[in-house]
């Protein structure tokens, strides 16, 4: 298939890599000049606007992704495009965008018979190699004759290990996507997603931290433990039911560096857990855990513990976030 490929960061440009590699054609547009004419020396079809990458993409059904920022940059590409594009014709966000802005976005280009899908995409700068899981709200025709552009991105089955009882269900969440709605029912999903990777990963930081803080001279000195923090780390990797790729990434900065010097503990947050805490509160859901792990995020700009350059060390694994007053890493 051709599509247009609008924001071309690490991750829009790593989508780009991946979709040409399985033999799709893309159109790619970003501001940065540079980026674009390198991904034109991989194979890509350059654009010098958006309305040139539109030009260039053909005859329709045409298909854009937009992989920018949530906020004023995403919405005026997509009303720009909204403007460009004709019936039929597919505009893809593929960002981190609130699932309320997707419901009023998409309802402008429906208008004119424009499909707008909301595809809540995780992956982070890992996807090229390990794929994508994506989240997909929209029309179902249009999520289905995108079908192949989604193939490419996700995963694939791998080397999980099939689920007992998911006999007769949709075969593609076990290649790694989902439709999972109407339009905003796909970054709904992503955002709850994050919500829970909030938690997750506070729990895993506070648990270093208390494992890390046991030589404390406070404590009485036979209950004093000088212990190995990326040894302990490692062993929980291999056959412990706290098994995961966010933990796989903990070991790996600790094996680095085991203070976690080069991480600063000032640790952002991207939107999705505030929106996550708000649709609790709209759904009268306790969410104790999710909550919390938004308001440490919100303490980590005032003062830093070990939990916090643990958390900052999981955001840099698999996003590539750089904190704010980090320590380059030898």
């Amino acid at each position: 298939m051709q599509i247009g490929v609008i924001g071309l960061g690490p991750m829009g440009g790593n989508i780009v890599r991946r979709l040409t590699r399985a033999g799709h054609s893309c159109v790619v547009y970003d501001a940065n000049a540079t980026t674009v004419q390198g991904l034109g020396g991989e194979g890509a079809i350059p654009a010098t606007s958006v309305a040139d990458l539109i030009g260039k993409l053909g005859d329709g059904p045409r298909t854009v992704w937009v992989m920018l920022p949530a906020g004023k940059i995403t919405e005026a590409t997509v009303n720009e495009l909204g403007e460009l594009l004709s019936k039929g014709d597919n505009i893809i966000d593929g960002g981190n965008a609130y699932y309320k802005d997707d419901i009023r976005r998409g309802k402008t280009p429906a208008a004119k018979g424009i499909h707008y899908l909301d595809c809540g995409t995780s992956g982070g700068v890992w996807g090229l190699q390990r794929g994508y899981c994506l989240m997909i709200g929209g029309d179902d025709d249009a999520v289905r004759h995108l079908d192949p552009i989604f193939a490419a991105l996700a995963p694939g089955i791998g080397t999980i290990p099939r689920t007992d009882g998911r006999e007769g269900r949709d075969p593609r969440v076990e290649q790694g996507y989902l439709h999972a709605g109407p339009t905003g029912a796909g970054h709904f999903v992503k955002m709850i997603h994050n919500g829970i990777e909030y938690g997750m990963m506070q729990a895993m930081a506070e648990g270093f931290d208390i494992l890390r803080n046991r030589a404390s001279g406070k404590l009485p000195e036979d209950e004093r433990f000088t212990l190995d923090i990326p040894d302990i780390a490692e062993v929980w990797r291999r056959g412990s039911v706290m098994t995961s790729w966010l933990l796989d990434l903990t070991a790996e900065a600790l094996a680095r560096d085991n203070a976690l010097e080069h991480f600063s503990g000032n640790v952002e947050d991207s939107g999705e857990g505030r929106w996550t805490v708000e649709a609790a509160v709209e759904e009268a859901v306790p969410a104790d855990v999710l909550a919390a792990s938004l308001f440490t995020r919100f303490r980590s700009r005032q003062e830093h513990t070990f939990a916090e350059k643990v958390l900052s060390a999981m955001r840099f694994g698999f996003g590539g976030h750089v904190e704010p007053g980090a320590k380059p890493l030898a």
